[in-house]
């Protein structure tokens, strides 16, 4: 090839810059989302310290169902992803890229694998979440307020109570609500304001924080009246089935985006390698 051919040749962009820009602006969106994510979490961890006097101690499974935790992980992974994407596709790095491509099959994988297994075992998977997170969230209830604020949403959502098949009867594993003799708090034997019927009074509208005393007491049909009775596994459960068609769309238009995000990254990668190809000539 002469001379001129060969710097006509290197004069060729092949980076596709729709390809380019639609990976930048999709990963800055997310990127955002990540540092938000991990300043809320970091300030509700560090309100959470401070509200202990500095003290906080936390094991393993504390932190594992710490929310503020779970919000720093998912932010630092979000935020350091989206930012290989965003860098990887603006500075047209292939390294980045790469990493970036790796990063979001892997992320396919695990929820396509989670789906899989939630679909092909339903029984099995609600029998593990019962068996494992029941005892763990009844008894961090009082402990951690961002876990309280959860829980007590999902029960007035929901009109549930407790998690398990044994529903009401699962706060006795509280130490507040549990109904031992020894138990000396004046909570003894109640459940919490969020597992009630009407939690609201009706003259104030305010919420009666005291509806639910006494309720672990009462039989079956006699707390129906008063209390939602149900767990809440089973009632999401019921909810999911109710609903599946709308979840499988949502859960399919987030697999193809996925799967057309990949699809980008590696278009870009191939256009980089060629372009770094012309650039060797």
């Amino acid at each position: 090839m002469s001379g001129y051919g060969r710097r006509r040749s290197r004069n060729i962009n092949h980076i596709n810059v729709c390809v380019k820009y639609t990976i930048f602006f999709f990963n800055f969106v997310f990127w955002l989302l990540g540092g938000i994510f991990v300043g809320v979490g970091l300030y509700a961890f560090f309100e959470k310290w401070k509200g202990t006097g500095y003290s906080l101690v936390l094991n393993a499974e504390q932190m594992i169902l710490d929310i503020s935790i779970i919000m720093l992980i998912v932010g630092f992974v979000m935020f350091t992803v989206s930012f290989a994407g965003c860098v990887g596709a603006l500075r047209e790095n292939s390294c980045l890229l790469k990493f970036y491509s790796a990063c979001l099959l892997l992320f396919f994988i695990a929820e396509l694998a989670l789906a899989t297994l939630g679909f092909v075992f339903p029984q099995k998977v609600t029998g593990v979440l019962e068996k494992h997170l029941t005892s763990k969230l009844i008894e961090f209830y009082r402990e951690d307020p961002d876990l309280q604020n959860i829980i007590d949403f999902t029960q007035q959502e929901f009109k549930c109570c407790g998690l398990s098949q044994s529903g009401y009867l699962d706060w006795s594993q509280n130490e507040y609500f549990n109904c031992t003799k020894t138990n000396p708090s004046v909570e003894r034997c109640a459940v919490p304001f969020s597992c009630c019927r009407n939690p609201a009074d009706i003259n104030t509208g305010l919420i009666n924080v005291m509806c639910g005393y006494e309720a672990q007491q009462l039989t079956e049909l006699e707390a129906a009246k008063k209390i939602h009775i149900s767990g809440c596994i089973s009632i999401i459960e019921m909810w999911v089935y109710g609903n599946l068609y709308i979840i499988a769309g949502i859960a399919t238009v987030v697999a193809f985006a996925q799967l057309f995000v990949i699809f980008l990254a590696r278009t870009l990668e191939g256009q980089i390698q060629r372009q770094k190809s012309l650039w060797m000539r």
